[in-house]
């Protein structure tokens, strides 16, 4: 994947484990802009089932609640598993908690446990900064970045994002690869494709609503694949 956590951590251990055609150099629509893309309300939930190599291999989930004071709250479980037969062989369990108050992050904080190595991290708005305080990051983080967690349009407009895991700044550069039709919430969709070039790379797709509709990367040859349940 991209992100070295969240996914990348992920992809680490799959490695120990052991398509769809681009429309042609189609343009993808910028016209809605970050100011009319898809906007979560309290209430609402992605659901993906993820997928390796066509198997299943656990789940990743995004719920929309209420907080104090006109907050909206993301909170992110992933949970992902591979064993031989009865034997697991690799785990991973990752829960998140974002606060945004009038479209500002304010707060977040993530922790997991991948495959016995547990990571952590908070951060809270202090000023024109975030103060980030994390197992391989400690310090300040421009107010304006967001969390990698994928739910948010607006990762396809930056150049750094923020660890859910651990507090890293991750580097990334955000290509934009076309219109495909995929299979998302068990129907046929239009969806834009972007590459997001890191550590390792991950393809992102969202709906011309800004909706988060898919995700697929690999892993020494293994393709792990983010399925999305229904559409919300």
């Amino acid at each position: 994947m991209t992100f070295k956590r969240l996914i990348v951590s992920q992809i680490v251990l799959l490695m120990s484990l052991g398509g769809t055609a681009l429309a042609d150099d189609a343009a993808v629509p910028t016209a809605s802009g970050l100011e009319n893309a898809w906007k979560p309300k309290a209430g609402d939930e992605i659901r993906f089932n993820v997928l390796r190599k066509g198997n299943e291999f656990g789940s990743h989930t995004v719920v929309f609640e209420a907080g104090p004071d006109n907050a909206l709250i993301a909170k992110t479980k992933v949970g992902l598993k591979a064993g031989l037969g009865p034997i697991t062989v690799f785990r991973y369990d990752l829960s998140a908690s974002e606060t945004w108050r009038a479209g500002e992050l304010v707060a977040v904080a993530g922790q997991v446990n991948d495959d016995g190595k547990k990571h952590s991290m908070k951060a809270t708005l202090d000023g024109a900064a975030l103060d980030v305080q994390g197992t391989v990051f400690t310090g300040e983080a421009p107010a304006e970045i967001i969390p990698a967690s994928h739910w948010n349009y607006a990762q396809t407009k930056v150049s750094e994002l923020l660890s859910t895991e651990d507090g890293e700044i991750l580097k990334v550069t955000v290509k934009p690869q076309g219109r495909e039709t995929i299979q998302a919430g068990g129907q046929s969709i239009e969806a834009n494709r972007y590459l997001m070039d890191s550590d390792i790379d991950v393809d992102v797709w969202y709906d011309d609503q800004g909706r988060w509709v898919k995700l697929a990367f690999e892993a020494r040859g293994q393709e792990i694949e983010y399925v999305l349940d229904q559409m919300y």
